[in-house]
């Protein structure tokens, strides 16, 4: 690629997985136009701007997914758009402007600029497993889900599963317009993302890990956790791009398991949290059901990274940004 072909766009540069994604963007090479709701938030730009490559590589935009025209500038002559950004909340008062209108509205933003730009190749959307899964097809034993699976709206609204609603309307609102303006569309849909932080902020699934590993408390209680290493979903997003003959969606689970195997793991990586009491009646859970294929994401060349590593990196980082102690 020439230095013109290079040039990328990552809207909410700032969050869990997209920090990962500009970091690995400017290793390889990439200009990288980087959009945060405040350039005046140093919690938002100064690991951005403290990452190799950054002083020659990377420029960073202010952009409100509310705002129509807001990325207009940061995806002017880019070759690829992804698009991070969307809200990640589980308790909400008002769904509809707190999640619904934010990932909907704001991929329709986003993808109305990208349409705008010629230079434009690719866009990759981070969607969710939680686009995948919830739906009134059961996840009975000895079923394999795939990228033919698809949430369903209804059920989600039933189940007041707001921010699966929102995933699963932001991701259908997305093929449409890419349809319809002949925009070049590949969906990432990774489950629960753990591993090491890069921003100085906890996001959702680092805080409810630390909760589990510190305390034993689940976020999902009784929950099958569908676990994903954020480095993976980074080099996923960056080889959905490079990859031509790249398309549709790609599920991006490394491993599922019970709460109790994540502190089993821990335990054993560090004895001294010992959460041995809060799982000894867990020994007798059942095999998990079902499954969620790799294939695919494997055949773009995503190479999981094994679970005790992705557990351990998460604690040592959460230790190093002085958010767990033992």
């Amino acid at each position: 690629m020439s230095q013109q072909e290079k040039v990328v766009c990552v809207t909410g540069a700032s969050g869990f997985i997209a920090s990962w994604l500009v970091k690995l963007l400017l290793n390889r090479g990439y200009i990288v136009h980087a959009t945060v709701r405040s350039l005046d938030d140093p919690k938002k730009t100064e690991h951005l701007l403290a990452f190799d490559g950054a002083k020659e590589r990377l420029i960073l935009f202010e952009a409100n997914l509310s705002v129509e025209g807001s990325f207009d500038a940061a995806v002017n002559g880019c070759v690829c758009v992804f698009h991070t950004a969307s809200p990640v909340l589980f308790s909400v008062d008002d769904p509809q402007a707190q999640l619904i209108d934010p990932a909907v509205k704001g991929t329709l933003n986003v993808l109305k600029s990208a349409a705008k730009v010629q230079s434009l190749k690719r866009v990759v959307l981070t969607s969710s497993m939680s686009a995948v899964t919830f739906g009134f097809r059961p996840l009975e034993s000895g079923v394999v889900v795939d990228e033919t699976w698809f949430s369903d709206p209804l059920f989600c609204v039933q189940n007041k599963l707001w921010y699966q609603l929102s995933k699963t309307m932001a991701e259908d609102t997305a093929v449409k317009f890419a349809k319809e303006n002949d925009l070049e569309l590949v969906v990432i849909n990774p489950g629960y993302v753990i591993g090491p932080m890069l921003q100085p902020t906890l996001n959702f699934t680092s805080e409810a890990t630390m909760s589990l590993i510190k305390h034993g408390k689940e976020v999902f209680s009784g929950a099958v956790y569908r676990l994903v290493d954020v480095r993976d979903v980074a080099i996923a997003h960056i080889l959905a791009f490079e990859n031509p003959e790249a398309n549709g969606r790609y599920c991006l689970v490394g491993k599922l398991v019970w709460s109790s195997e994540i502190m089993k793991i821990a335990d054993k990586l560090y004895p001294s949290l010992d959460h041995s009491d809060r799982y000894e009646d867990s020994e007798c859970l059942e095999p998990i059901p079902y499954n969620v294929s790799r294939a695919k994401a494997e055949s773009l060349g995503v190479k999981f990274t094994p679970l005790e590593k992705s557990i351990m990196d998460t604690v040592e980082s959460l230790k190093e940004n002085n958010f767990l102690s033992f």
